[in-house]
């Protein structure tokens, strides 16, 4: 179905399809593209008020591109996903409290999260429960109200905690082991957007966000 649906969608493009078929077709492909929620994993969702995450290979694609200067220094360079951008304004609309825990220093990730408003930034944590651990105690939440969103390894001991534990699409096999929910989408193409909507959808105010959408 999906396959079809994709292929359907193109020939909308090149033959004028019209547009409520069109449409129709775009839904099924999305729907065809979304996991089901299991009821276990609703009720997991549904408690969430904090949506942590990591950083590179997680908000980004993984890739780090260091661009040279003429004193000998580099500007890091990192891109972000716009579909997450808006996941994340409608996280906040929602009233879920986000944040990031990440092993490197970035002045463009400080951007980043600032235009998010994200709450909770740290930086060059080499070991992510500490910060994990003040985190909870500034929200003050327990771990069944905290979602963490990771990729490779050293996202393991908070994946192992929190209520709800969100491996992206490609990450290393042992963190989609831990997870409970692993995202259609790939790191830096929309699997913060994914986490975001399983919760929302969970809460039961979906619909309700995409009325509050705003660019």
């Amino acid at each position: 179905m999906t396959g079809f649906c994709c292929w359907l969608l193109k020939m909308a493009d090149i033959r004028g399809i019209p547009d409520k078929i069109y449409g129709l077709v775009a839904r099924e492909a999305r729907l065809a593209r979304s996991p089901k929620i299991s009821p276990a994993l609703k009720k997991r969702a549904a408690q969430i008020k904090v949506l942590l995450m990591d950083v590179d290979g997680t908000m980004t694609d993984g890739g780090v591109t260091l661009l040279s200067q003429p004193d000998g220094s580099a500007l890091e360079i990192k891109t972000f996903d716009a579909h997450d951008g808006q996941g994340l304004t409608l996280a906040h609309t929602a009233g879920l409290r986000t944040g990031c825990i990440t092993g490197r220093e970035s002045p463009a990730l400080l951007r980043r999260a600032n235009e998010m408003k994200m709450e909770f930034v740290y930086m060059k944590q080499a070991a992510k429960i500490p910060a994990y651990e003040e985190i909870l105690g500034k929200a003050g939440v327990s771990d069944a109200a905290v979602a963490y969103v990771g990729d490779d390894l050293p996202d393991l001991p908070i994946l192992r905690r929190v209520g709800l534990a969100v491996a992206v699409g490609n990450a290393v096999p042992e963190v989609k082991k831990a997870s409970h929910f692993v995202t259609p989408s790939a790191a830096g193409r929309g699997a913060i957007r994914d986490a975001i909507e399983l919760i929302l959808k969970s809460k039961g105010i979906w619909e309700e966000m995409i009325d509050k959408a705003r660019a």
